[in-house]
This record gives structure tokens, sequence and C-alpha cells, in this order.
């Protein structure tokens, strides 16, 4: 994203990766999960085909062939990107980039140096290590091994109920799977409103999926080819076997052997620190994405690309607002949301409203067999502008970008609730729950 911009800014630019274009979501990540969530979602649609009045025999379920479809999405996405690259004439080089200086790049592998004016540093994330966790790849795996494991696990233990913990959790039990989602805080999504949370807690109790929140895992053992952990919530112990255990608790930013120290740039907490035109403490040197550890979503880097760019070809910028950036979550049902949690919102002294609106009074909800989920808005009670946004139910990540817009142009519940949204969509929740906010929804 940066490279392009900048060149089509007139600037020539150069894209250094050790593997390959497109970075950890591309490759290892939003799509490649996004393609097997979409196979399991074919898969419980078939499993409910008798609702709509079909019936069949011999179901056959390969889980391998979704992992090649969704090696076959990343591939066409990857050179789709090198195509891109080489319509902008940005040079792509493959190898281990290292800071000589703030004005070279050594590419360790090929022995190339690299003279330029200003480097952007997009190495990423990966999962966090935690030593009570010693992930072997084989049994313990990270989401990376998960999206290259072929057979379906009879049981498997995921560590870390965030984004990554429950998409696994619903792709795993979608294919018959034993699924245990472990997370210690209080619910799973604990950046999410805890009033959605627990109504993704509930859907995943009828789908068969055990939720073991406020537990901490003490130990990990193996035992008989199997994965013995060790739990603990409010202070009672009890163990569990499983065939594999899939570490999900959060990533580190790639900071390591890439030059950062020897040119004293400034890492926080295992981050590179950055300012709001991704600069760092080092004139010269700008980071983006993951490993700047603001806000780990992919359309976070690619909005954190455009602003850099901007800024190195001289053109004024505007500081990124992370606390309203959508975030989707794509488990089913989905969540979606933007802004503060209610409690946040309360925690930061606003005075608030909210409304909301259930998916079963909605006709498209019903007539798709999708009924479960709710929209909720919250408002400031004094000015009327919407602090957040909170969404669960199907196809609920489509939605954020109304939302996003609204916020961007200072929409208040008002203006949403009194715009026409065609009949029948899902999207009329969103009318519903804005007018809800002054207790004028019509359908409720």
């Amino acid at each position: 994203m940066a490279a392009i911009r900048a060149a089509q800014l007139g600037l020539k630019g150069a894209v250094v990766e050790k593997e390959e274009a497109g970075g950890l979501c591309l490759n290892w990540g939003c799509i490649p999960s996004k393609a097997l969530l979409k196979n399991a979602e074919v898969l419980e649609t078939l499993h409910r085909a008798g609702e709509f009045g079909i019936t069949f025999d011999n179901l056959q379920v390969d889980m391998g062939k979704a992992i090649d479809r969704s090696r076959q999405v990343v591939d066409r996405m990857v050179k789709g990107v090198h195509y891109l690259l080489k319509k902008n004439k940005i040079d792509f080089i493959r190898g281990e980039g290292y800071l000589s200086s703030p004005n070279q790049v050594e590419v360790r592998s090929t022995g190339q140096t690299l003279n330029t004016d200003n480097v952007i540093i997009a190495t990423g994330a990966r999962p966090k290590a935690i030593p009570q966790l010693p992930v072997d790849g084989h049994r313990v795996i990270t989401s990376r091994e998960a999206l290259e494991l072929r057979e379906v696990p009879s049981s498997i233990a995921i560590i870390g109920g965030g984004a990554t913990g429950v998409e696994f959790a619903y792709f795993y039990r979608a294919y018959g799977a034993r699924v245990t989602l472990i997370e210690m805080m209080p619910h799973l999504l604990p950046n999410e409103d805890e009033e959605i949370a627990q109504l993704l807690e509930k859907a995943f109790d009828k789908k068969g999926i055990e939720v073991l929140s406020g537990t901490t895992v003490e130990t990990l053992e193996e035992r008989d080819g199997h994965i013995v952990l060790s739990l603990s919530s409010s202070g009672d112990q009890k163990q569990g076997e499983y065939d594999y255990v899939l570490v999900a608790v959060g990533m580190q930013g790639n900071v390591e052997e890439i030059g950062l120290e020897e040119l004293g740039v400034e890492v926080e907490k295992g981050f590179i620190k950055i300012d709001d035109h991704m600069t760092t403490n080092v004139s010269g040197i700008y980071a983006i994405g993951d490993v700047t550890g603001k806000t780990l979503l992919a359309h976070v880097a690619s909005a954190q690309g455009h602003v850099v760019a901007e800024a190195i070809a001289g053109r004024d910028t505007v500081a990124l607002n992370y606390e309203n950036m959508p975030r989707a979550t794509y488990c089913q049902p989905q969540v979606a949301s933007l802004g503060l949690t209610e409690a946040q919102a309360v925690a930061q002294g606003h005075q608030i409203k909210v409304g909301r609106f259930p998916f079963r009074a909605n006709g498209k909800a019903l007539g798709i067999g999708e009924p479960e989920g709710m929209v909720k808005i919250v408002a400031d009670a004094q000015y009327g502008d919407i602090v957040g946004a909170h969404l669960i139910g199907h196809e609920v990540t489509e939605m954020l970008a109304e939302l996003s817009l609204a916020k961007t142009l200072e929409a208040t519940p008002l203006e949403i609730g009194n715009t026409v949204h065609a009949h029948p969509t899902l999207s009329e929740v969103l009318k519903e729950a804005a007018l809800d906010v002054d207790n004028e929804a019509i359908h409720m």
C-alpha cells in the first residue's frame, strides 16, 4: 500500500520481503482463514439443509480440499500484488533487509545494498511466544500451522478467545471436532462490548463449543500422543486432554535483527514507537502495520501506509483515529464494531443513550434463516454523537462501512435513522437501532 501510493505520488520505491508479497494477512492470516471460514459456513448450511426442505445422503467432507482452496485464493491474490508492483514500477527484492544506516538497507541474503532517502519498516508481527505454552508445530500449533492442517482433529483446545481463537473454534467445530476455547478474561473477545461477547458465547454453546472463560493454563505436557492441559479457574483445578492445542494468545512485533537497536530506533513493549506521521525517533525511518502495535488489523496497516506515503511526499496528512477503526471477527455469527464499548464510554465520562435492534425482527434475516444477533449503538446523550457501534449476526462485517462513514461525517443516530434503507435488507437493523437510541424504533 505504502509503496504503491508513493509511486502514484511520483516517488521511486522498492519492497524488500523475505517471504512472499502481501505479508502475513494475505499469505497466512486474513485471506486464507476467511476462505476456510466460508467452507465452514457452507458445511454448516448443509447440516441445516432440512430447514430448507432439502435432504440428501452420503455427505462427504474433505478438510484437505478446503485447505487447497484457501491456498489457491492466496496464490491468486499474491499474483495480483506482484502485478500491481510491476505496474507501478516498484522493485520487488526477495531477501532479509537490514538497516545499516537511516539511509541504507542491506539485503543480507543477496549482498545487495539499497541507498534511499526514506525507509518504511513494515515487518509485521508473529504469534506471541509464551514460555509455559511451548509450540512444537505438530501437536501444539499457532494459526500458521492451523492453516495447513489437512485432517480434522478429533479434539482441539484453543488458548485465547480473541478474534483468531473464536474464528478457528467455529471452523473446527463446523468440521466436527470437539472444541474447547480457553480465555483468561471473563468473556470471549475481551476487547469487544460485553453484551455482544455474551451473545457470542451463547451462540457457541448452541454449536457445542465448550467455552472456558476466566480460565488460565498452568501447564502443558504431552502424554501418550495427546496434549494434557492443567487449567485453573477461580481456584479450581482440572485437566483436559486433547489431540491438538492451538495457541492464539496475541502477537509480538518483528523487531529483532533488522538493525533497530544499532540505530537507536525506539521500541516499546516489543513494538516500534511512532508518531501521527508514522515517524520513528530516527529521522528518515518510518514504521507501519502490526510492528507498530497500534491496532493489529490489515486495514489499519493500509491506512498507515497511505499516511506515510503522503507524509514523505510532503503532503498534509490527517492523524488516524485508532479508536474509531472498524473491527471485524468472522466466526458465525460474525462480530463487528467501532468506537467505544458501552463500559468504555461510561468510564470516559460520557452520558450515554443506547439503541438496540435484534435480527429476529428483520424480515431479510428471517427469510435467509439467520435470525441470530443484534445491533447496538452507543450515543452521547448530550451531543448526539455516535461513540460506539457493536454488531453480532450474519454478515455484520459488511455493515461496518456505513457506520465508519457516519463517524467520519459526524452523523448522529437520528440522521442514520432518517436515512432510507432498502427493504428487505439486513442493513435495516442499523436504521432501527439508530432510531431506538431515542426510543423511536418502528418494528420493535
